[in-house]
């Protein structure tokens, strides 16, 4: 039996200008990071528009899920088994993710994270994400903000703050969503003023995708 491909989920045209462009900003708490196993116990969305955050355009949602959620991530995230209960499911909530993502680019703070998650989770009703993904992580490391040979992914926190930007309730998913969202703003802003010739032109969603694909960790 010949099995269905799962479809990726449509992008705004790779040559877009990234300030006419449209990004969601995602960040994601898990049971854990066992990327095969875990499961996604919140979520928290941001749009990007034009190169604004508009107010409104967010989205976030608590997830139960099937398994329990362990101790360290409890510790960083802090949600229990009684904060889950009656919550929706993963089931429940795909179709409003693969919204949120339809038409935009994914922007994650070690995006590599998020994208296993969410491509588990859009399996459900078998979509993919696109290979166009910003990592604000992989960012850093290409306006030489961060290590370029690290061990571990740069704290989000500590970013902002050495840009002078507000953090919004750490280790809650909107909280990082919207701290995500002003570092992307940031940095993108900072790449799109590199000299690139005689005759620059403004960075496209195709560049920035490919500079934060270079610069990854994984």
């Amino acid at each position: 039996m010949r099995l269905r491909r799962r479809a990726p989920l449509p992008v705004p045209h790779p040559d877009t200008p990234w300030r006419e462009a449209e990004f969601c900003v995602m960040d994601l708490e898990t049971t854990g990071l066992d990327l095969r196993h875990d499961e996604i116990v919140a979520y928290g969305a941001a749009i990007v528009a034009r190169a604004r955050i508009p107010c409104g355009r967010t989205a976030y949602s608590l997830v139960r899920p099937t398994r329990a959620v362990s101790v360290p991530a409890m510790t960083v995230h802090g949600l229990r088994a009684a904060d889950l209960a009656g919550a929706p499911t993963l089931d429940e909530v795909v179709d409003d993710l693969a919204g949120l993502l339809t038409g935009r680019i994914l922007v994650a703070h070690a995006a590599w994270v998020e994208r296993a998650f969410l491509n588990r989770a859009l399996a459900l009703r078998r979509r993919t994400l696109p290979r166009a993904v910003v990592d604000t992580a992989a960012l850093l490391r290409a306006c030489r903000l961060a290590d370029r040979d690290p061990v571990a992914e740069p704290n989000l926190e500590n970013a902002a703050h050495e840009l002078g930007l507000p953090v919004h309730t750490p280790h809650q998913a909107l909280g990082d969503a919207f701290t995500t969202a002003q570092l992307f703003l940031a940095l993108a802003t900072r790449l799109d003023r590199v000299p690139t010739g005689s005759n620059p032109r403004p960075l496209t969603v195709r560049q920035l995708c490919a500079i934060s694909r270079h610069h990854r960790l994984h």
